[in-house]
């Protein structure tokens, strides 16, 4: 009974994205796109799915064209091509959609689309970093940390490992022990490297469990 109420309320769902959608809506694109791609309330079509995101970016709809941009990475619904990828992250990044900016951060790190530019990708993640997206935080504390389109700076580094690592991102956990451990860009401490391995072991990292047992 429940699973045929959802059924139908999924399908009313549809039914009314899709009139606002057709109306040039451009959010009634989006989230039509989106129940094209979890197959919710209509049988799953990748390729309408980019369709409606293609109509949701052309309308300037910044997410939209971030999502539209992560297809074209991916191949899914049209042809790969990480040109229009980036493009289409380009549009989203310049409106400040964080997770484009950080989309087009790892383009220009590992050259797909765009030229191969640390310093480009850089900007890019401190863009992201500085609306707190931890993913962004631990991409430029990375770049700190190995001197990739900036000068080695192990504080700096330090400083952006912490910020992910509060948010919870496991990997900046890992390296923020790492630092506390050897001493790099702040005082070493035994205690705080163990603090942090074990908050990334209690995540289920492997790196931190396996420490734990050396120390």
């Amino acid at each position: 009974m429940n699973s045929d109420h959802a059924a139908r309320a999924g399908a009313a769902t549809f039914t009314w994205y899709r009139r606002a959608a057709w109306r040039g809506n451009a959010y009634a694109q989006f989230n039509l796109a989106q129940l094209y791609l979890r197959g919710h309330g209509v049988e799953r079509d990748d390729a309408q799915a980019a369709a409606w995101l293609a109509r949701a970016a052309a309308s300037g709809l910044a997410y939209a064209q971030n999502h539209l941009g992560a297809l074209y990475y991916s191949g899914r619904g049209v042809h790969p091509d990480h040109v229009l990828a980036a493009r289409w992250f380009l549009r989203a990044a310049q409106q400040g959609d964080r997770a484009a900016q950080f989309n087009l951060g790892l383009l220009y790190r590992k050259g797909r689309g765009v030229a191969l530019s640390h310093t480009a990708a850089l900007t890019w993640f401190y863009r992201a970093a500085e609306q707190g997206m931890a993913r962004a935080q631990a991409q430029l504390a990375h770049g700190y940390l190995h001197g990739l389109g900036v000068t080695v700076s192990h504080p700096l580094a330090m400083a952006w490992y912490r910020k992910a690592a509060l948010q919870g991102h496991v990997a900046a956990q890992v390296q923020l022990a790492h630092m506390y451990a050897r001493g790099l860009g702040v005082a070493a401490s035994s205690a705080q490297a163990l603090y942090w391995f074990r908050h990334a072991a209690g995540a289920g990292n492997p790196v931190a469990q396996r420490a734990l047992g050396l120390l």
